[in-house]
């Protein structure tokens, strides 16, 4: 069993910054690739970046590529998204959920890849 809590969201003007995190529960969550994911009010809940077991290898959607990074600091069961150049669009509750499949050489986008997941933060963003 893993359990995941997110924090770090909140509401931010549009060009803004924010840093979300998720604190993971386990010894093995460093054996596991992690990903984060939003869901705005309507829509499908979304990939928006994902992160290999090592941290070596990461994944964008390309709404967010160039603007978010995703890293993990695995001494302290964390994963972290830092969120720049903020946009209306970005509006949503974001989620980390954990894949795992120890020590996967493959960053997964779909929902239903991962076993685990947080309550979720929302992040809201003025124009």
């Amino acid at each position: 069993q893993v359990q995941l809590v997110e924090s770090g969201g909140g509401l931010v003007q549009a060009g803004g910054s924010l840093r979300l995190s998720c604190a993971a529960s386990g010894r093995t969550f460093r054996s596991y690739a992690m990903g984060w994911f939003r869901q705005a009010p309507g829509k499908e809940r979304e990939f928006v970046a994902g992160i290999s077991w090592t941290g070596g290898i990461t994944l964008y959607a390309d709404s967010v590529k160039g603007r978010f990074t995703i890293s993990r600091d695995n001494a302290k069961n964390t994963v972290y998204l830092q969120m720049n150049s903020l946009k209306p669009e970005d509006t949503a509750v974001y989620y980390c959920a954990a894949d795992v499949r120890p020590y996967s050489a493959y960053i997964r986008r779909n929902t239903g890849d991962y076993d685990f997941w947080g309550q979720g933060t929302q992040v809201t963003v003025s124009s």
